[in-house]
């Protein structure tokens, strides 16, 4: 990704409010009824479409509904369930063991703590602020490609990882972060796309740093 000229405090403030202004109730677009539904989803949701994911997991749900079920269950048929989902192969794997982990060491019911859920097999940092952020609204961000995206082009980070973007986010935006995140997720989805992003009408035009690459 091109290097582009860093956001000002100033500009960081206003990107900062009108992302809240466009997106003021902003919540995840996976369908699920509980915790234990939301951690699957998301980690379904890795590299996968949340569209496809909400094709899948009515079925998945019906079959293990939960920690117990699942932790019991059969890894080919699993694998069924999910085989529209990238990466279904190690996902299933990644479910079952994850599971079996709730089952053994948080007496069947998901724990509900960033530090705990990274224990869980499959769950990365990203997956358990997702979590975290949809189910207590948290104060964290976590940066998926859409957010990695829409922070380089309006130059709040030059980070390479997604890591070290999300650090870079949470120490300018500070405060907000769980809607902060929905809203750069809604908004690199449907606005900020990675090809043919609609730049005539963005509400952020004025404080992007990548507009010019994007002119014939």
């Amino acid at each position: 990704m091109a290097k582009v000229k860093k956001a000002t405090k100033k500009e960081i403030e206003a990107i900062k409010a009108l992302f809240l202004e466009h997106y003021p109730d902003s919540v995840t677009e996976l369908e699920y009824r509980n915790l234990y539904e939301l951690l699957i989803s998301v980690m379904l949701s890795a590299q996968c479409t949340d569209k496809r994911v909400n094709i899948i997991t009515p079925a998945l749900f019906e079959a293990y509904p939960d920690p117990v079920s699942l932790a019991n269950a059969d890894l080919d048929e699993v694998k069924s369930y999910i085989n529209t989902c990238s990466f279904f192969n190690n996902k299933a794997k990644n479910l079952i063991k994850m599971a079996q982990s709730v089952v053994e060491n948080y007496e069947g019911e998901v724990p509900l703590e960033q530090k705990e859920l990274v224990k869980l097999a499959g769950v990365g940092q990203k997956t358990a602020n997702v979590v975290m952020i949809e189910y207590t609204q948290a104060n964290l961000m976590a940066v998926d490609t859409h957010v990695f995206r829409v922070a380089h082009r309006l130059g709040l980070s030059d980070a390479t990882t997604a890591l070290k973007t999300e650090e870079e986010l949470t120490k300018k935006f500070k405060t907000d972060l769980h809607r902060l995140h929905q809203a750069m997720v809604l908004f690199g989805r449907y606005r900020c796309k990675a090809l043919k992003p609609e730049c005539e009408t963005c509400f952020l035009e004025e404080y992007c740093k990548s507009k010019e690459s994007f002119k014939v």
